[in-house]
């Protein structure tokens, strides 16, 4: 774990929230075509906030401790690129109402996809480019001609004919697959001024 006081970005990006939230420039990211079929990654763990520091004499200033997971190591991932965009997350869920936080890219909500105000930050757009992402790999997964995917619906028709005694029934084969955060455990060093967070995710 290192630290990574990066109060000069935290100031700008602090500020720049404050009077809006920042716009996403949609060139930045690359995603595959609908229906292209998606392989998984190597395994990677990605840089991840793991405290933060306050200092009550100056309210602009706030140093973030950070897990540099695998940047640097296997991976030519920039810390500095990274971070700075982790900070930004931060601010934009401090900013944005909680109950405006959330993605969806179900095909029977065509009109509810992104709220206007997450939508406007980097955090909404990346979260809509996961989610988007997500569906993408899971439908691979799921192919039917592949070694897991045959498995997958074996087990499908399998449990169908069980219940149904039959497997000529018609299946809905859309699958509704999303994250859903669980909790955030708190701890607080009174005497370091810090706060370490760590937050359990489900799927």
């Amino acid at each position: 774990m290192a630290r990574a006081p990066l109060s000069i970005f935290i100031i700008v990006a602090f500020l720049l929230n404050t009077f809006g939230p920042l716009p996403a420039r949609a060139g930045e990211l690359v995603l595959p075509k609908p229906g292209i079929r998606v392989s998984l990654s190597p395994a990677f763990n990605p840089p991840i906030l793991k405290g933060l520091k306050v200092h009550p004499d100056n309210p602009f200033r706030f140093d973030f401790i950070l897990d540099t997971g695998d940047a640097g190591a296997r991976h030519a991932v920039p810390l500095r690129e990274e971070s700075t965009k982790l900070i930004k997350y931060f601010l934009a869920s401090l900013t944005v109402p909680e109950r405006d936080l959330w993605v969806n890219l179900s095909p029977y909500e065509k009109d509810r996809i992104v709220p206007e105000s997450f939508g406007m930050t980097e955090m909404g757009r990346d979260l809509l480019a996961q989610d988007y992402l997500l569906k993408q790999i899971t439908a691979s997964l799921i192919y039917p001609e592949d070694d897991l995917g045959k498995t997958f619906w074996n087990r499908v028709y399998q449990e169908a004919n069980k219940r149904f005694g039959t497997t000529n029934i018609p299946v809905n084969t859309f699958n509704k697959v999303w994250i859903v955060p669980e909790k955030a455990v708190v701890y607080e060093n009174a005497k370091a001024g810090q706060s370490v967070w760590r937050k359990h995710v489900r799927s």
